[in-house]
């Protein structure tokens, strides 16, 4: 049972510091408690821990504009984040884990400023039938953690100028642009600053837990454990992995996420494979990747592979139609 509540704004911008702190925060959250953690980074791409950086950002361009290309933990797809976006994280025991009653702090924040927020599916959050709020998720040794972003007045034109999704997640979803299917918070709430959201967000916290917050610091934190995770979150290995071509590539968008198989491929022998993914579940990738590696470059040997995956149960029939559709 969550018994306490603790809350830390930070005021540093750089998005490896904030993600180590992230990770931090959540390897060492106390069994009864629940961490709400608010932070901003300074024009930044996120990408999802199974996404490849290339086919999601134009890294060259945000490099040229000063701009930094980080990886986060969790699943999901890229996000553009500046001075104009306000990001949460929920940290806590796996046990107490409760997405909808985290959903529901942002929400009641939102409802505070008189905006009506509504959930959408497993991830999303909506307000004016457009998405603000964009959620993924981490689990690790017992320990959870829950982040997503809020627009609050983020540059849209940036937004558009720096991300590349796929032509496959445009058309399912219907639309033409990622502009068009987002929303800014101070467009519903005229001159909003990011200083009440994280007042509300915070108050939000108290109401729907139904607890006193403590406010925290970074000062009562371990330095050099938090600089540790960072130094890995700014690696080149980290951000891009191996940047090496792969002469066979499918991918298919389906209701739990997009997904793509790169495989390179020798005298009929896989000899290396690569999965990309922004599905909310990340666990799945490098267990596939890895036992495609070896595997006979063969629609029945693929598929045997993937059904051996304990993690690919739930999408293998969707795994294995894929491959089938491959001239192979």
């Amino acid at each position: 049972m969550i018994r306490k509540l603790l809350y830390l704004c930070t005021d540093n911008t750089d998005p490896y510091h904030n993600l180590a702190l992230e990770q931090y925060l959540t390897d060492t959250v106390p069994a009864d408690t629940c961490i709400l953690y608010l932070w901003q980074n300074r024009h930044t791409v996120v990408i999802g821990r199974n996404q490849n950086a290339w086919q999601e950002c134009r890294t060259a361009l945000l490099e040229q504009d000063g701009g930094k290309l980080s990886r986060r933990l969790s699943g999901g797809g890229a996000v553009y984040h500046d001075m104009g976006n306000l990001n949460f994280t929920f940290s806590l025991p796996t046990a107490e884990y409760d997405l909808h009653r985290q959903q529901r702090v942002i929400v009641e924040a939102c409802r505070s400023l008189g905006i009506e927020a509504s959930f959408s599916g497993r991830n999303d959050i909506l307000a004016a039938g457009r998405k603000f709020s964009g959620n993924s998720f981490y689990h690790h040794n017992g320990c959870s953690f829950h982040n997503g972003t809020l627009l609050v007045s983020v540059d849209m034109a940036n937004l558009g100028k720096y991300l590349t999704p796929s032509q496959r997640k445009l058309q399912s979803k219907g639309v033409a642009s990622v502009p068009s299917r987002v929303v800014n918070l101070s467009e519903l709430h005229p001159g909003l600053r990011i200083s009440q959201m994280q007042q509300a967000m915070a108050q939000a916290f108290a109401d729907v837990y139904g607890l006193p917050v403590t406010t925290i610091t970074e000062s009562q934190l371990d330095a050099s454990e938090i600089e540790a995770r960072r130094m890995r979150f700014a690696s080149y290995d980290w951000i891009y992995g191996r940047a090496q071509p792969f002469p066979f590539s499918c991918g298919a968008r389906y209701p739990w996420g997009e997904i793509t198989l790169e495989l390179q491929v020798e005298e009929g022998v896989c000899r290396d494979a690569a999965v990309y993914t922004d599905s909310m579940d990340a666990e799945f990738a490098a267990p596939l990747a890895e036992a495609l590696r070896g595997c006979r470059f063969r629609v029945a040997d693929l598929c045997g592979r993937v059904r051996e995956v304990a993690a690919c149960c739930q999408i293998a029939d969707d795994l294995c139609a894929l491959l089938g559709e491959q001239e192979i």
